[in-house]
């Protein structure tokens, strides 16, 4: 299940890897700097639709929706297990 503590990761994986300030994804997503530090953080427990996508859009992610794999491990899960 994907919630806002893992988009958050991503998000701040991204914004590194990119060498985004938190203030210019801010600026660039139209977004405040204390939403980003919250997502990042994990403190943010609601944000809007679109403030996610244009978040997203600025680091040039997306956001998926697939069929529910049924308690099936996903790649994730079975990479982790490996590193185990």
């Amino acid at each position: 299940m994907l919630d806002l503590l893992t988009i958050g990761k991503k998000i701040v994986t991204q914004r590194k890897a990119l060498g985004l300030t938190q203030t210019q994804l801010a600026t660039r997503s139209r977004t405040s700097r204390a939403t980003i530090t919250a997502l990042e953080t994990g403190a943010q427990r609601e944000l809007g639709f679109n403030k996610i996508i244009a978040l997203l859009t600025v680091l040039g992610l997306d956001l998926r929706l697939t069929t529910a794999n049924a308690d099936r491990p996903t790649l994730e899960d079975l990479q982790q297990g490996r590193e185990q």
